[in-house]
């Protein structure tokens, strides 16, 4: 844990250079240059949230082609946690009721994680020094005053049953090694680790309408089918079946979705 820092995938990434062991933890209080996809920034106030990073080296065993489930594998950790923590806080430790909410969080492809349509968190995977850095930033104590955009939201907002710092990120942590090392044991197969089918279970976005807006400034449209092999969103458009690698996802109405 830091008190401070510019980015904790940066950090993360720097220890990587230095050959530190996988499974290394850099943890937050605040950040002064916090990153989210496509270089834009992450910023909160001091222990609002929950802002940390995790070294990953899955070895040779896991195709290239697989690398792009870890954003994915790290959404189904994070929102299967805060489900978890939420629901046992509500229940009390003997079964008892202590008020608050169980948060419902799902997941928009590829690495935001909502309840209802309001972000509650994004994740950040970046290579280095042949290692993957997994970073999470979770809006914990935020209030609405403090959101940076309207459409975020926070535990505390959602009148989540528990919104303790530690015990949200312990659950996390063992989510993810929980996953993870399913994951890496099946040499990165989706489905022999059952990844997949856990993370349609908790995706906001397939059966639903969408928009994705492209690099480069273009737009498609179309239907949220599945996630292939690769992590790569499958849509039914216009133009047929497409697979996405990159784009932000917009959703467009809000049917049943897939697996739900």
């Amino acid at each position: 844990m830091v008190s401070e820092t510019g980015s904790t995938n940066a950090d993360v990434a720097a220890l990587a250079a230095e050959g530190a062991r996988e499974g290394v933890v850099v943890v937050a209080e605040a950040q002064t240059a916090g990153r989210g996809r496509l270089g834009r920034s992450w910023a909160a106030p001091p222990r609002s949230g929950l802002m940390f990073s995790v070294l990953l080296r899955p070895g040779a065993s896991v195709p290239a082609t697989r690398l792009g489930w870890l954003p994915l594998l790290t959404g189904v950790a994070v929102a299967t946690a805060v489900r978890s923590v939420t629901t046992r806080a509500q229940a009390g430790e003997f079964g008892e009721a202590t008020g608050g909410a169980a948060v419902e969080a799902a997941l928009k492809w590829p690495n935001d994680v909502l309840v209802g349509d309001r972000k509650l968190a994004g994740i950040l995977a970046e290579r280095a020094e042949g290692a993957v850095v997994v970073g999470v930033g979770l809006n914990v104590s935020l209030r609405a005053a403090e959101l940076p955009v309207p459409t975020a939201t926070s535990l505390l907002i959602e009148d989540a049953a528990t919104t303790d710092r530690e015990t949200v990120l312990k659950a996390i942590l063992r989510e993810l090694a929980l996953r993870y090392t399913e994951w890496r044991a099946a040499d990165g197969d989706p489905d022999g680790s059952g990844l997949r089918g856990a993370y349609r279970a908790l995706s906001a976005t397939l059966g639903r309408d969408i928009r994705v807006e492209l690099p480069g400034g273009t737009a498609e449209t179309g239907t949220a089918r599945d996630v292939d092999a690769e992590g790569r969103l499958v849509a039914e458009t216009a133009r047929g079946e497409r697979a996405y690698s990159a784009g932000d996802v917009v959703h467009v109405r809000n049917p049943r979705p897939i697996g739900h």
